[in-house]
């Protein structure tokens, strides 16, 4: 390239010592040289603005790659934190399930205990109202016995008392006793 460049820049100064100053219509070679010439003018002075721009990019990339590692730590931290939170809730709901299980085998227990009670007091009324209606139904039959066994017993006095030599007999008997006491 520099050879092209001091091989433009010989012929060039020959061009113009031999025709003075004058433009060059040669498109290829004029464009080279104009070419070359931004492109060491850009090298030279756009070096510093160049690298500037891209020394500001860089750290201005440094900066945000720290940010979002700082962002991923926070986050991991959080993540964490809620992990855990989580497992906390879920042994306090495992705790409470298991509550509420004890609660109701308890609950179960008792109910249990209350309707075999229950069934006892039953069975005991009424083995109570049993042997209450036996002595009722009993007392009735002596009753009714009682009367009946009166009836028979008026119906032989009569029977008895009916003849007049009977009569007499308990009169006698009846002074007899009287009489033996005194």
């Amino acid at each position: 390239m520099f050879y092209w460049l001091a091989t433009d820049a010989a012929a060039f100064a020959e061009s113009a010592e031999s025709h003075g100053f004058g433009l060059n219509f040669d498109i290829l070679e004029a464009n080279l040289i104009n070419l070359a010439i931004v492109i060491a003018v850009l090298i030279y002075f756009g070096r510093g603005f160049l690298g500037g721009m891209l020394s500001e990019r860089r750290s201005t990339i440094e900066t945000e790659i720290v940010e979002a590692e700082k962002r991923q730590r926070e986050a991991a931290e959080k993540l964490a934190g809620e992990q855990q939170k989580l497992e906390q809730a879920k042994a306090e709901a495992q705790r409470i399930v298991a509550t509420a299980e004890a609660t109701a085998k308890a609950a179960k227990t008792e109910i249990l205990e209350r309707a075999a009670q229950e069934i006892e007091r039953i069975k005991a009324s009424a083995s109570q109202d049993q042997t209450s209606s036996q002595e009722r139904a009993i007392a009735e039959l002596r009753q009714q016995i009682a009367a009946q066994a009166l009836k028979q017993v008026e119906a032989q006095l009569k029977a008895q008392l009916s003849s007049a030599d009977a009569q007499q007999r308990l009169v006698d008997r009846s002074i007899a006793l009287l009489g033996g006491h005194s």
